[in-house]
Protein backbone atom coordinates (compact mmCIF):
# COMPACT_ATOMS: atom_id res chain seq x y z
CA UNK A 1 0.00 0.00 0.00
CA UNK A 2 1.30 3.44 -0.92
CA UNK A 3 2.06 5.93 1.89
CA UNK A 4 -0.98 7.91 3.01
CA UNK A 5 -0.63 11.70 2.84
CA UNK A 6 -2.77 14.14 4.80
CA UNK A 7 -5.83 15.59 3.08
CA UNK A 8 -7.50 18.94 3.64
CA UNK A 9 -10.93 17.31 3.95
CA UNK A 10 -12.02 14.00 5.48
CA UNK A 11 -15.46 12.50 4.84
CA UNK A 12 -16.28 9.65 7.20
CA UNK A 13 -19.03 7.09 6.97
CA UNK A 14 -20.43 6.24 10.41
CA UNK A 15 -21.94 2.73 10.75
CA UNK A 16 -19.16 0.16 10.38
CA UNK A 17 -16.47 2.84 10.04
CA UNK A 18 -16.44 5.04 13.17
CA UNK A 19 -18.59 2.76 15.32
CA UNK A 20 -20.54 -0.47 15.25
CA UNK A 21 -23.68 -0.41 17.35
CA UNK A 22 -22.74 1.35 20.58
CA UNK A 23 -19.06 0.44 20.29
CA UNK A 24 -16.47 2.91 19.03
CA UNK A 25 -14.18 1.11 16.58
CA UNK A 26 -10.45 0.87 17.39
CA UNK A 27 -8.41 3.93 16.48
CA UNK A 28 -11.36 6.18 15.59
CA UNK A 29 -11.07 8.52 18.58
CA UNK A 30 -7.31 8.98 18.18
CA UNK A 31 -7.61 9.63 14.44
CA UNK A 32 -10.36 12.22 14.75
CA UNK A 33 -8.61 13.99 17.64
CA UNK A 34 -5.41 14.29 15.61
CA UNK A 35 -7.19 15.56 12.52
CA UNK A 36 -9.06 18.16 14.59
CA UNK A 37 -5.79 19.35 16.12
CA UNK A 38 -4.29 19.72 12.65
CA UNK A 39 -7.24 21.81 11.47
CA UNK A 40 -8.50 19.36 8.86
CA UNK A 41 -12.11 19.73 7.72
CA UNK A 42 -14.30 16.81 8.77
CA UNK A 43 -17.74 15.70 7.65
CA UNK A 44 -19.70 12.66 8.78
CA UNK A 45 -21.96 10.89 6.32
CA UNK A 46 -24.64 8.24 6.79
CA UNK A 47 -27.08 6.55 4.47
CA UNK A 48 -29.10 5.47 7.51
CA UNK A 49 -32.22 7.68 7.73
CA UNK A 50 -33.51 6.29 11.03
CA UNK A 51 -31.78 8.96 13.13
CA UNK A 52 -31.69 12.74 12.81
CA UNK A 53 -28.46 14.71 12.49
CA UNK A 54 -28.96 15.86 16.06
CA UNK A 55 -29.21 12.24 17.21
CA UNK A 56 -26.07 11.29 15.29
CA UNK A 57 -24.15 14.20 16.83
CA UNK A 58 -25.32 13.20 20.30
CA UNK A 59 -24.30 9.59 19.70
CA UNK A 60 -20.82 10.59 18.58
CA UNK A 61 -20.45 12.87 21.58
CA UNK A 62 -21.48 10.04 23.94
CA UNK A 63 -18.72 7.96 22.37
CA UNK A 64 -16.19 10.72 23.04
CA UNK A 65 -16.07 12.14 19.49
CA UNK A 66 -16.26 15.89 18.92
CA UNK A 67 -19.06 16.43 16.37
CA UNK A 68 -21.57 19.16 15.60
CA UNK A 69 -24.93 18.72 13.92
CA UNK A 70 -23.91 20.90 10.95
CA UNK A 71 -21.01 18.50 10.20
CA UNK A 72 -23.36 15.56 9.60
CA UNK A 73 -25.17 14.63 6.39
CA UNK A 74 -27.79 11.88 6.25
CA UNK A 75 -29.74 10.45 3.35
CA UNK A 76 -32.89 11.82 5.03
CA UNK A 77 -31.49 15.36 4.98
CA UNK A 78 -30.47 14.99 1.33
CA UNK A 79 -33.95 13.69 0.46
CA UNK A 80 -35.49 16.77 2.07
CA UNK A 81 -33.10 19.01 0.12
CA UNK A 82 -33.85 17.22 -3.18
CA UNK A 83 -37.61 17.36 -2.75
CA UNK A 84 -37.47 21.06 -1.79
CA UNK A 85 -35.57 21.74 -5.00
CA UNK A 86 -37.76 19.63 -7.29
CA UNK A 87 -41.24 19.47 -5.74
CA UNK A 88 -41.70 21.82 -2.78
CA UNK A 89 -44.91 21.12 -0.89
CA UNK A 90 -45.70 17.93 -2.82
CA UNK A 91 -47.91 15.42 -0.95
CA UNK A 92 -45.91 12.36 0.11
CA UNK A 93 -46.42 8.85 1.34
CA UNK A 94 -43.36 7.78 3.32
CA UNK A 95 -42.40 4.15 3.77
CA UNK A 96 -39.96 4.99 6.54
CA UNK A 97 -39.48 5.64 10.22
CA UNK A 98 -40.29 8.60 12.45
CA UNK A 99 -37.01 10.61 12.05
CA UNK A 100 -37.39 10.75 8.24
CA UNK A 101 -41.10 11.54 8.49
CA UNK A 102 -40.37 14.30 11.01
CA UNK A 103 -37.73 15.94 8.80
CA UNK A 104 -40.08 15.92 5.80
CA UNK A 105 -42.97 17.35 7.80
CA UNK A 106 -40.71 20.04 9.27
CA UNK A 107 -39.77 21.04 5.71
CA UNK A 108 -43.43 21.61 4.88
CA UNK A 109 -44.36 18.41 3.05
CA UNK A 110 -47.91 17.18 3.68
CA UNK A 111 -48.32 13.44 4.21
CA UNK A 112 -51.19 11.46 2.74
CA UNK A 113 -52.49 7.90 2.57
CA UNK A 114 -54.94 8.71 -0.23
CA UNK A 115 -53.47 7.32 -3.47
CA UNK A 116 -54.95 10.01 -5.72
CA UNK A 117 -53.37 12.80 -3.64
CA UNK A 118 -49.85 11.38 -3.35
CA UNK A 119 -47.21 12.86 -5.68
CA UNK A 120 -44.21 10.88 -4.38
CA UNK A 121 -43.76 7.61 -2.56
CA UNK A 122 -40.56 7.89 -0.50
CA UNK A 123 -39.03 4.46 0.19
CA UNK A 124 -36.55 4.08 3.01
CA UNK A 125 -35.11 1.85 5.73
CA UNK A 126 -38.26 0.91 7.64
CA UNK A 127 -38.32 -1.59 10.50
CA UNK A 128 -42.07 -0.94 10.81
CA UNK A 129 -42.81 -2.04 7.22
CA UNK A 130 -46.21 -3.68 6.82
CA UNK A 131 -48.39 -5.04 4.04
CA UNK A 132 -50.67 -2.04 4.55
CA UNK A 133 -47.80 0.33 3.72
CA UNK A 134 -47.00 -1.71 0.62
CA UNK A 135 -50.65 -1.54 -0.45
CA UNK A 136 -50.75 2.26 -0.13
CA UNK A 137 -47.50 2.61 -2.08
CA UNK A 138 -48.84 0.23 -4.73
CA UNK A 139 -52.11 2.15 -5.11
CA UNK A 140 -50.36 5.54 -5.16
CA UNK A 141 -47.90 4.56 -7.89
CA UNK A 142 -50.66 3.03 -10.00
CA UNK A 143 -52.47 6.35 -9.61
CA UNK A 144 -49.44 8.27 -10.92
CA UNK A 145 -47.13 8.87 -7.93
CA UNK A 146 -43.37 8.75 -8.49
CA UNK A 147 -41.09 6.44 -6.51
CA UNK A 148 -37.94 7.89 -4.91
CA UNK A 149 -35.73 6.55 -2.12
CA UNK A 150 -33.29 7.62 0.53
CA UNK A 151 -30.57 4.97 0.12
CA UNK A 152 -29.74 1.76 -1.77
CA UNK A 153 -28.18 -0.27 1.08
CA UNK A 154 -29.00 -3.98 1.20
CA UNK A 155 -28.51 -4.19 4.96
CA UNK A 156 -27.50 -2.08 7.92
CA UNK A 157 -24.58 -3.53 9.93
CA UNK A 158 -25.24 -4.23 13.59
CA UNK A 159 -23.16 -6.18 16.12
CA UNK A 160 -23.34 -9.84 15.19
CA UNK A 161 -24.98 -9.34 11.80
CA UNK A 162 -27.27 -6.91 10.02
CA UNK A 163 -30.82 -5.65 9.45
CA UNK A 164 -32.53 -5.57 6.02
CA UNK A 165 -32.27 -2.00 4.74
CA UNK A 166 -33.94 0.23 2.15
CA UNK A 167 -33.03 -1.97 -0.83
CA UNK A 168 -35.52 -4.54 0.44
CA UNK A 169 -38.30 -1.94 0.66
CA UNK A 170 -37.49 -0.55 -2.80
CA UNK A 171 -37.47 -4.05 -4.29
CA UNK A 172 -40.87 -4.90 -2.80
CA UNK A 173 -42.48 -1.76 -4.21
CA UNK A 174 -40.81 -2.16 -7.60
CA UNK A 175 -41.83 -5.82 -7.83
CA UNK A 176 -45.55 -5.25 -7.31
CA UNK A 177 -45.82 -2.04 -9.36
CA UNK A 178 -43.58 -3.09 -12.27
CA UNK A 179 -41.83 0.27 -12.03
CA UNK A 180 -38.35 1.50 -11.17
CA UNK A 181 -37.24 3.88 -8.47
CA UNK A 182 -36.47 7.19 -10.23
CA UNK A 183 -34.03 8.72 -7.76
CA UNK A 184 -32.01 7.36 -4.83
CA UNK A 185 -30.33 10.31 -3.09
CA UNK A 186 -27.96 8.47 -0.73
CA UNK A 187 -24.47 7.16 -1.42
CA UNK A 188 -23.22 6.56 -4.09
CA UNK A 189 -25.51 9.12 -5.72
CA UNK A 190 -23.89 12.24 -7.21
CA UNK A 191 -26.69 14.11 -5.41
CA UNK A 192 -25.14 13.22 -2.06
CA UNK A 193 -21.61 13.78 -3.40
CA UNK A 194 -22.52 17.36 -4.36
CA UNK A 195 -24.08 17.95 -0.95
CA UNK A 196 -20.91 16.74 0.76
CA UNK A 197 -18.48 18.83 -1.29
CA UNK A 198 -20.68 21.90 -0.84
CA UNK A 199 -20.69 21.39 2.93
CA UNK A 200 -16.98 20.71 3.31
CA UNK A 201 -16.11 23.62 1.00
CA UNK A 202 -13.24 21.89 -0.81
CA UNK A 203 -12.74 20.46 -4.31
CA UNK A 204 -12.95 16.64 -4.49
CA UNK A 205 -9.23 16.29 -5.25
CA UNK A 206 -8.37 17.67 -1.78
CA UNK A 207 -10.68 15.24 0.04
CA UNK A 208 -10.75 11.58 1.00
CA UNK A 209 -13.83 9.53 1.79
CA UNK A 210 -13.45 6.74 4.34
CA UNK A 211 -15.99 3.94 4.61
CA UNK A 212 -16.65 0.22 4.92
CA UNK A 213 -18.70 -0.36 1.75
CA UNK A 214 -17.32 -0.66 -1.76
CA UNK A 215 -20.63 -0.09 -3.55
CA UNK A 216 -21.64 3.03 -1.61
CA UNK A 217 -18.74 4.82 0.11
CA UNK A 218 -15.97 3.86 -2.30
CA UNK A 219 -18.17 4.07 -5.40
CA UNK A 220 -19.26 7.61 -4.51
CA UNK A 221 -15.71 8.74 -3.87
CA UNK A 222 -14.37 7.25 -7.10
CA UNK A 223 -17.10 8.74 -9.28
CA UNK A 224 -16.79 12.13 -7.54
CA UNK A 225 -13.03 12.30 -8.10
CA UNK A 226 -11.96 11.78 -4.47
CA UNK A 227 -9.34 9.46 -3.04
CA UNK A 228 -10.91 6.69 -1.00
CA UNK A 229 -10.07 4.43 1.95
CA UNK A 230 -11.86 1.15 2.58
CA UNK A 231 -11.75 0.19 6.24
CA UNK A 232 -12.27 -3.53 6.89
CA UNK A 233 -14.44 -3.13 10.00
CA UNK A 234 -17.86 -3.36 8.38
CA UNK A 235 -19.42 -4.73 5.20
CA UNK A 236 -16.75 -5.12 2.49
CA UNK A 237 -13.64 -7.24 2.95
CA UNK A 238 -10.33 -7.47 1.13
CA UNK A 239 -11.50 -10.33 -1.12
CA UNK A 240 -14.44 -8.21 -2.30
CA UNK A 241 -12.10 -5.62 -3.82
CA UNK A 242 -11.00 -8.01 -6.60
CA UNK A 243 -14.62 -8.46 -7.69
CA UNK A 244 -15.55 -4.78 -7.49
CA UNK A 245 -15.44 -2.23 -10.31
CA UNK A 246 -14.51 0.36 -7.67
CA UNK A 247 -10.96 0.15 -6.33
CA UNK A 248 -10.15 2.08 -3.15
CA UNK A 249 -6.99 4.16 -3.03
CA UNK A 250 -6.18 2.57 0.35
CA UNK A 251 -7.33 -0.53 2.25
CA UNK A 252 -7.13 -0.27 6.05
CA UNK A 253 -7.37 -2.89 8.78
CA UNK A 254 -7.89 -0.06 11.29
CA UNK A 255 -9.06 3.46 10.61
CA UNK A 256 -6.11 5.05 12.41
CA UNK A 257 -3.81 3.70 9.70
CA UNK A 258 -4.74 6.97 7.98
CA UNK A 259 -2.19 8.55 10.34
CA UNK A 260 0.61 6.50 8.82
CA UNK A 261 2.44 9.54 7.44
CA UNK A 262 2.05 13.29 7.37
Amino acid sequence: MQPIPRYDGYIFDLDGTIYLGDMLLPGAAELLHTLRQEGRRITFLSNNPTKTRQQYAARLQRLGIVAEEHEIITSAAVMVEWLLAHAPGAPLFVVGEAPLIGELEAAGFPLSKRPGEIAFVVASFDRTFTYRKLQIAFDAIRAGARLVATNPDRFCPVPGGGEPDAAAIIAAIEACTDTRCEVIVGKPSPIMARTVTNLIGLPPARCIIVGDRLMTDIAMGVTAGMDTALVLTGDSQRADVERSPYRPTYILERIDELLGSS
